[in-house]
Formats: structure tokens, sequence, C-alpha cells
């Protein structure tokens, strides 16, 4: 006598009852990039379906996606202006805090808005802090750092993504919000982000690659292993509400063995890069684009990610409706 395992897969109603991982709207959250000037919808050429908005066609995109139910966004500003200091990611009037502002006044709370902190779009250089000797200065750029999380927490983000990579960064932006009676606004940690050549097609999004050199001392090395687990320690002593761990698909891993450390919502970030090539090969008729999606988002799932940033969202939503 032998095992018979597929008495569980024999029909569609079975597979379904006994099922364990699921895809819900609720848990995805989808990337938008907002920049000066106006009339702009123009689309990213190594990201097809992905836009650059003014503000005065924002809306149309919020829009589209209060129709299909999603109401997580994150925001990634790219302002016409750029600096040695990146001052427009902490002016009042930069184009994330704008953005955000007309989000608040136009649909109030029905977006969860996510707001990315860093430099990278904001500096002349490229880079995610501000420089010395072509090295990013860490304690210095911390500063800067905790200045946008405020400015965008003033603004009415509703939570604070920083994806710089400075050490001790948590700690200072939960300090500087929590004087300034933000207590209540969490950190979403990217916590774990690979220096990972996935991320091209989102540089020539927000025109940010590195003037010079690459982020490899401050973003991780993917060569080795377990050292992600003191990021989370410390992103979590500091004050981090959820982990984030960047890429998605190449390091579904990690994903794992930081879901048996922690009891913190875990992020994954399904990156451009991920999303740009499977776009690619399904303009060419290679693969089902569908299926491979949603056999990517389970594994994200399966892996131990609770919530999904991907540039998906909208496609993902419409197969689910069907």
């Amino acid at each position: 006598m032998f095992t018979r395992t597929r008495r569980l897969r024999r029909n569609v109603l079975t597979r379904e009852l006994v099922k364990i991982i699921s895809i819900e709207k609720s848990s995805l959250i989808y990337p938008l990039f907002v920049c000066d000037g106006e009339n702009i919808k123009s689309e990213i050429e190594s990201m097809p379906e992905q836009y650059r908005y003014s503000l005065d066609r924002l809306n149309e995109e919020l829009d589209e996606l209060l129709k299909l139910g999603i109401n997580n966004i994150l925001l990634f500003g790219i302002p016409n202006h750029k600096d040695e200091i990146g001052s427009q990611a902490y002016d009042e009037n930069g184009i994330v805090q704008r953005a955000v502002r007309q989000i608040r006044k136009d649909y109030q709370d029905k977006f969860l808005v996510v707001t990315d902190v860093c430099m990278c779009e904001y500096t002349s250089h490229g880079h995610c802090g501000i420089l010395h000797n072509h090295d990013v200065d860490n304690d210095e750029t911390l500063e800067y750092i905790a200045k946008i999380a405020l400015s965008h927490a003033k603004a009415g983000a509703d939570i604070i993504a920083p994806s710089d990579m400075m050490d001790g960064r948590i700690a200072k932006i939960r300090e500087i919000l929590d004087k300034n009676n933000f207590k209540n606004i969490p950190i979403m940690a990217y916590s774990i982000k690979y220096s990972s050549a996935y991320y091209g097609p989102f540089r020539d999004a927000a025109d940010s690659a590195p003037s010079f050199g690459d982020r490899k001392t401050y973003q991780m090395d993917f060569r080795s292993y377990n050292n992600f687990y003191r990021e989370v320690e410390a992103d979590t002593q500091e004050g981090a509400d959820f982990i984030m761990v960047k890429p998605a698909m190449a390091y579904l891993d990690v994903i794992k063995s930081v879901s048996e450390v922690t009891n913190l919502p875990i992020v994954a970030y399904n990156v451009s890069g991920e999303y740009s090539m499977v776009k690619a090969a399904a303009k060419n008729n290679w693969i089902d684009e569908e299926k491979i999606v949603m056999e990517n988002m389970y594994a994200i799932k399966r892996a131990g990610a609770d919530i999904i940033i991907t540039y998906h969202a909208k496609d993902i939503v419409k197969w689910l409706s069907k």
C-alpha cells in the first residue's frame, strides 16, 4: 500500500478547501511615482504600465485604484531640483509633502499613505545621504532622514518607510516623531535591503542612479548569510513596527528566516526588476503573465510575508475578481 497524496488535489473544490495561503487585496501596497510639473502622465520605459504623475493628474490614478479596491499606496517623489543635501526631500512644499496633503484633502482617509523616506531621488549625486570624501556619512545623514520623516508626518502620512539603510535611523526617526506628537505614526523599516541589480528600472523611474560608485557600503551584501538577523534585531529594538525584505523573489529564504524570529508584520517588496522581467517575457508571449505573477505572489506569502509591495497590484486585484 502506498500514500495517495493526490486525493487532496482531485478537483477544484477540494483544492480550495485545503489551501492555506491566500492573496487578499488588503495585503497589497501599490507604489506610485509623483513628480513636479503639470499635465504629466509619463510612462516609465523600463517599467511598462507604470507612470510618473504630476499632482494635477494624480487623482486619475487614485480614482482607478479606489474602483479596484486598492487602498494602500507607497509614494515616491521626483523633484525638479536636486542638490548635494537633497533639500527638496524635507521641504514642506516638496513633491511628496504636497501629494500627501492633496490626497488627504481630496480623499480624506480612503487611502493608507506610506511614504518612502530616503535621499537618493533628491540628491544631485544619487546617493542616499550626505557625502564626505565620496562616502555617505552615516551619522550626519540621520539628521536629514529624521527631518524628512517629520515633514511627511506633518503632511499627513500614515506610515513612514525609511529605505536609506543608515545605522540608527529607526531610533532617530522614532525620537523625532515622538517629540513632535506623532507617537502613533508607525515606521515600516526597510530592515533588509540588499545591494541588488533588481533595482535598475526603479532608478530609471526615479532618476536616482548614483553618479559614481555604488551603494554597497550601506546596502547589504547578498553573498553573506545571517547578517540580516542583526538588522532585524536592531530595527526592532529601535522601534520599528514593520520589517521589510527587499527584493522579494531572490530572497525568499530570507523572508522565511525572518518570519521565524519576529512577531512584527513582514513586508516583502516585489521590486521593479522583478516586475519588468515578467512584463517583458509576457509581451513576447514567452509566459502566461497572470499565472506567473500569481505563482510569485503565493511564493512570497508562503515564505512568510504578510504584506506585499508590488507594481502588479492592479492586475492582481483584477485577476482575483474574476
